[in-house]
């Protein structure tokens, strides 16, 4: 079981936890990098809860299922009940502002993708989100206007702004809310930049977004 809780502002929040939403290829160069196409509306998948962990304590990958790669993304928690919303109810909804990593198993995702299967064993497995703390929105000046970035032990490896979105974070959460309800307590990963790559043990991150977040970490060897 995880231990995740949600915080805001350095608070534990009282929200519980719930789903994470995932908005894949929602900047173009990153589905182009992949060799993806680049899609017409929102392409969406969901981690559980139990992928949960905070990204401010050691990041523990798998090593039996080959190649794991980081992806930077802000991230939005939820804090009313959205279903079948509008753009200004979704604005109302938003609670904080954090930002995320999407784990991703490269190589099993290739073999469930090329045998028509879903991706929830590459993406959704145990400690695949790991989350910063959230800021209040109110510290946030433009959520259409935030520096992601990820360094890896030192580099340069993502470097975009949200404002690069196929599909803004208002209406992305009004789409969403067509199809799934989004609870109080649930988060939206909304997509990541170019620049994803593979992990190792020893590696040093440093994920930031805008002015507001910089988390550190590092990568262990889940077991280890």
């Amino acid at each position: 079981m995880t231990n995740y809780s949600h915080t805001l502002d350095a608070q534990p929040q009282t929200l519980p936890v719930g789903k994470v939403v995932c908005v894949g290829r929602n900047y173009a160069e990153h589905a182009r990098e992949l060799n993806n196409p680049v899609p017409s509306e929102p392409v969406l998948f969901i981690k559980p809860s139990t992928a949960l962990v905070k990204l401010e304590q050691r990041i523990a990958i798998p090593s039996q299922f080959g190649v794991c790669h980081f992806e930077a993304e802000m991230a939005v928690l939820i804090g009313e009940r959205l279903t079948t919303c509008n753009e200004q109810q979704a604005a109302t909804a938003i609670a904080g502002v954090g930002v995320a990593l999407d784990l991703t198993l490269r190589e099993l995702q290739s073999t469930l993708k090329e045998k028509s299967l879903p991706w929830e064993k590459a993406k959704a497995f145990d400690g695949a989100c790991p989350m910063s703390a959230f800021v209040s929105l109110q510290n946030i000046e433009d959520l259409q206007s935030q520096q992601i970035k990820l360094r890896q032990n030192g580099e340069l490896q993502q470097n975009s702004n949200s404002a690069d979105m196929l599909t803004p974070v208002l209406p992305l959460l009004a789409y969403i809310s067509q199809f799934f309800t989004l609870s109080p307590g649930d988060i939206v990963l909304t997509g990541t930049p170019a620049g994803v790559g593979p992990l190792a043990a020893g590696d040093s991150l440093e994920i930031s977004l805008g002015d507001q977040i910089k988390v550190k970490t590092n990568v262990v060897i889940k077991g280890f």
